[in-house]
């Protein structure tokens, strides 16, 4: 039986970027807009957040401890348990209205993460770029022509890579090289008009073990999923208007995690919504995620 509820009080502005550390066995999550970093562990309950001197878009295990992060300065590291934030390069430094977003460790133990538009509500320009961070500190800009960069996920056989322009309204898919660490052959995966809502943007995005790609659908207050083929084949009411991105964890990989935010809501929502911008768990699926792949540098 599904079973949908809120585990963490966080009150999130924009919370992003769930993460399972299997060896801590706890997720990790940001709030960008109220710049923080959260930890909090099923076993023992234990919930705890670090003010960061930025706001960071994504994060990735790192193998060296600590992780690795996609933030408004570029890409850098952060440092457990103190939370010092350090930045190693940043790829758009003369672009001023973007910043860094959404972004996944592949299994070649890079870190991949692509910028927004800030501004994309007022211009839709697609300003923005996928990157990706290797273990040596090389940056390589990988894809263009982006508005807003999410929904990055990788399929179990290393063969394909996702991307959503969520502005776009559009999920690529591209062939996936995780040798050589390539994208290729960009295709479309998901449109916009084939998604159940209105509101057609995809935000944040994980895999199962079947390759299925599950995404939240903010808006609309929807985690659905799709089959390899792109068809929606499940679709779960959220129990908030506007979830932001899902990620498998728990020691079994079976429970998904699901972030959401506050940012999104009007006066009238923020005063009968009363756990939006927490952290909630959905358990009762049936399918199991993926290891989250570690950073190697």
């Amino acid at each position: 039986m599904i079973e949908i509820r809120c585990v963490v009080e966080s009150a999130d502005q924009l919370g992003e970027s769930p993460l399972w550390s299997n060896t801590e066995n706890c997720v990790y999550w940001l709030d960008h807009t109220n710049p923080m970093l959260h930890r909090y562990e099923p076993g023992s309950g234990d919930h705890r957040s670090w003010k960061t001197p930025e706001g960071v878009g994504a994060i990735g295990i790192r193998a060296k401890g600590g992780l690795v992060a996609g933030m408004k300065s570029g890409f850098g590291f952060i440092d457990l348990p103190s939370g010092e934030l350090s930045s190693v390069v940043n790829p758009e430094k003369g672009i001023q209205h973007n910043r860094m977003n959404d972004g996944k460790c592949d299994r070649g133990g890079r870190f991949w993460c692509g910028s927004m538009n800030v501004r994309f509500t007022e211009t839709y320009e697609p300003t923005a770029s996928l990157y990706r961070f290797d273990p040596d500190g090389t940056c390589h800009k990988m894809e263009t022509g982006i508005i807003v960069t999410n929904g990055i996920a990788f399929s179990p056989d290393d063969r394909t890579m996702y991307l959503s322009d969520s502005s776009g309204k559009t999920v690529w898919a591209y062939d996936f090289d995780v040798a050589a660490g390539t994208i290729s052959n960009r295709r479309e995966f998901i449109s916009s008009y084939n998604l159940p809502g209105h509101s057609g943007k995809i935000d944040g995005a994980t895999v199962d073990t079947d390759g299925c790609y599950w995404a939240a659908i903010p808006y609309d207050g929807l985690i659905v999923r799709y089959t390899p083929k792109g068809r929606p084949d499940r679709v779960y009411r959220m129990p908030v208007s506007n979830p932001t991105m899902p990620a498998f964890g728990g020691p079994n990989l079976d429970v998904m995690y699901v972030t959401s935010t506050t940012n999104l809501l009007n006066g009238w929502q923020r005063r009968v919504q009363a756990i939006e911008g927490r952290l909630l768990e959905i358990t009762g699926l049936g399918v199991k995620g993926l290891p989250e792949p570690q950073f190697l540098g």
